[in-house]
């Protein structure tokens, strides 16, 4: 089972069991804890007072009382003092710990807030590198649900670097899917299919006659490129071949097509694992994907996978960008420069980096849907 974040309020999930980011007295405090402390009533209290307390990067584990969830698992992060004194392998066994007892108590949903993150002071980028660095080790070897909780996206960072870059590769290449074409950036089809724009230019369009010469498109001094549109002589000219072309293609019978259609998702996929030499639990679980779901999807050679499933088998395979292209295609899917989610995962693919978690931490903080789960 995979990683997935959300947004939501952590005491009202209804998971096998919730992280309480706790103070090492484990009797409450502000927060997260005591968020989880008030919501679950005076017993938690009561339990948490024959603890005896916690050490940092430790875990302790109690009913959930009066909460949807059934356990809470108390793990008391490190407070940050710079990051040269042991801060990031505490932060890590908070984790490792935490999701060893709930192993140990056969828990199969369980859910963490961004321990450290708020008045320990743990720098936001930080802290969720080390959470998803050591919950996507964890599920490597094991199988579980796991949600990473924040309140909002103003409270979900990436590093600054990170975040400009992808916002740059954004403006360069995202296309407002409201607008025919972007001037600054040159993108956009007017016209239909087939007609282009050269990258730089602005446009006009106007209508040919007889006399018009062969190159449609005639750059100007003022930087405007003219577009010609074929004559009505010209297009009558034309249909001739056009008709030619489409009696040809209509002589291929279907049967003949039918024989020659290309492999499906699910036998590219399984084609690509034997290719690349990985065994299935290695892709699925790299791809972020559910057991159950790839179950399905090995056992029906017409299953047809959501977008952003097929992007995390892409992802997991290291596909190029253009075998991702070819891959999406075997389930009539494309990238496209309309969709911030799509430049997104590009960026990521042309830096060569297929690291689903990362990926999915840039998009939720871009407000785009992750991937896998």
């Amino acid at each position: 089972m995979p990683l997935e974040i959300i947004r939501a309020d952590i005491t009202k999930l209804k998971v096998d069991a919730i992280v309480n980011a706790a103070n090492s007295s484990l009797l409450g405090g502000g927060g997260v804890d005591g968020a989880i402390h008030k919501a679950a009533g005076k017993e938690l209290l009561e339990e948490c007072r024959k603890l005896n307390g916690c050490n940092t990067g430790m875990a302790k584990i109690t009913k959930g009382y009066n909460l949807p969830a059934k356990y809470i698992i108390h793990t008391v992060g490190p407070i940050y003092r710079g990051g040269n004194n042991n801060e990031k392998q505490e932060l890590t066994n908070c984790y490792k710990n935490s999701l060893k007892l709930a192993k140990e108590h056969k828990i199969n949903s369980i859910a963490f807030p961004i321990i450290s993150s708020g008045a320990y002071g743990y720098p936001k980028d930080k802290a969720i590198e080390v959470a998803t660095f050591a919950i996507s080790s964890f599920l490597e070897e094991n199988d579980m649900m796991i949600y990473l909780v924040v309140y909002d996206t103003l409270s979900f960072k990436i590093s600054e670097d990170l975040f400009k870059d992808i916002k740059a590769y954004i403006d360069d290449n995202y296309v407002d899917s409201n607008s025919n074409f972007n001037i600054n950036r040159g993108f956009g089809l007017i016209g239909g299919a087939g007609t282009s724009i050269t990258p730089g230019f602005s446009t006009r369009i106007f209508i040919g006659t007889p006399n018009n010469k062969p190159d449609r498109r005639i750059p100007k001094e003022d930087g405007i490129m003219e577009m010609q549109l074929p004559s009505e002589k010209e297009a009558l000219q034309k249909e001739p071949a056009l008709k030619s072309i489409r009696t040809s293609s209509k002589s291929t019978s279907l049967e003949d097509r039918i024989e020659n259609l290309e492999d499906t998702f699910s036998q590219r996929l399984l084609k690509l694992i034997d290719e690349k030499g990985k065994t299935d639990v290695e892709i699925y679980k790299k791809a972020n994907i559910d057991r159950k779901l790839f179950s399905k999807i090995r056992s029906d050679i017409h299953y047809k996978p959501k977008k952003i499933t097929a992007l995390a088998f892409a992802l997991a395979l290291e596909l190029s960008i253009d075998e991702t292209k070819d891959f999406l295609q075997t389930c009539g899917y494309a990238l496209s420069r309309s969709s911030k989610f799509d430049v997104i995962v590009e960026y990521f693919i042309k830096k060569n980096n297929y690291d689903v978690f990362e990926i999915n931490n840039a998009l939720f903080k871009f407000e785009e849907q992750t991937i896998g789960a």
